[in-house]
């Protein structure tokens, strides 16, 4: 595999792929820390242990398309809370995705005299995401 650019790059949510995306803003793990340093320490340099991981959110921006059941889904899947499957895809050429469970946390539409209808969309990542080889790559 090598290198490329974005385009391709696909978020498919409860096996809908989600249309009309012009970004996505992936996975982003951070770790918690917790401070263990006690009044015996001599080398004036904190002592931590890691704790709890987050693999945060997943925001999706794009064209409102009312005929794309990705779009709909999302609607969908806030309303009722469900946390399901979720997969950002990147191109064949890197041949890598990253798959998850989320919630939708918030889907909003936004309108400008001088714009088409655009939606955005915030998954909250639900345990431990994988960045692995994409199926059938």
């Amino acid at each position: 595999m090598s290198k490329s650019n974005s385009v391709g790059t696909q978020l498919i949510i409860n096996k809908n792929p989600v249309g009309g995306l012009t970004s996505i803003n992936g996975i982003e793990i951070t770790a918690d820390t917790i401070d263990v340093t006690d009044l015996g320490n001599k080398d004036g340099y904190r002592e931590k242990l890691p704790g709890f991981k987050d693999a945060g959110e997943v925001a999706a921006d794009g064209f409102l398309d009312s005929d794309n059941e990705g779009q709909t889904e999302c609607y969908t899947l806030l309303d009722s809370g469900e946390v399901v499957d979720c997969e950002i895809k990147f191109p064949e050429k890197i041949g890598k995705s990253w798959t998850f469970k989320a919630c939708v946390s918030k889907f909003s539409t936004s309108v400008d005299v001088d714009d088409a209808l655009k939606f955005s969309v915030t998954l909250a990542v639900s345990g431990k995401p994988t960045l692995g080889a994409t199926a059938g790559a």
